[in-house]
């Protein structure tokens, strides 16, 4: 079965926090790899302060896993001294990937 699923996650640093956070997810790349239904797992920044995360699975059992997952538990300890406000947690369903 092909990458049918996947969650976009846009995080915004606290002023001063944006090289912690960089190397928070950094750091998660590890977690990611360990998961055993996460097919890919990307984290990338968009702007000074902005940042976000696009992972991939092949099943909602993968897909809530990771939410689940000890990514998530990290973040939910980390975030609010990284974090301008709550993750903006997007499920999305792929249409097209190569």
């Amino acid at each position: 079965m092909g990458v049918k699923l996947g969650l976009l996650v846009r995080l915004e640093a606290k002023p001063g926090k944006e090289e912690e956070l960089a190397a928070f997810l950094e750091a998660g790349r590890a977690l990611a790899v360990a998961e055993a239904g996460t097919v890919t797992w990307y984290a990338f920044r968009l702007g000074e302060r902005e940042f976000g995360i696009f992972d991939t699975f092949t099943s909602q059992d993968g897909r809530q896993a990771h939410l689940e997952g000890p990514i998530a538990r990290a973040l939910a300890e980390s975030g609010p001294a990284l974090l301008a406000g709550a993750p903006a947690i997007t499920p999305v369903d792929i249409v097209a990937a190569t």
